[in-house]
């Protein structure tokens, strides 16, 4: 039996402004780079740094040993609203519209 991959939808997206919650970084925010919606994983932008090996490429590259941003579960993660700080996402539907809401507060995210 062949086994099909699911992908889990998120209320996260590129470009949002998150906070680790737990972890070697938690309590620090960044910016959504990449998710993985098929293994529930996000890389935020400058968190998460591990160090990569990299050999060299071409002319113009040097290799070595880089910081790269490592991908961690999308659990560990809380979207930032800009009133109230780490809070749930939600929705409401105004006319056709579907907008991604703050569950404390109902600012629009």
């Amino acid at each position: 039996m062949i086994k099909k991959h699911t992908r889990t939808k998120y209320k996260l997206k590129k470009n949002d402004t998150v906070q680790i919650i737990t972890g070697k970084d938690k309590g620090k925010t960044g910016r959504i780079l990449d998710i993985d919606n098929r293994n529930g994983r996000v890389v935020i932008e400058g968190l998460n740094m591990v160090k990569k090996a990299v050999r060299p490429k071409g002319q113009n590259q040097k290799g070595g040993i880089n910081e790269v941003e490592a991908a961690l579960a999308i659990s560990n993660v809380m979207i930032v609203c800009k009133k109230c700080g780490p809070t749930r996402a939600g929705y409401r539907f105004e006319g056709n519209e579907k907008i991604r809401v703050c569950r404390k507060c109902g600012e629009q995210l």
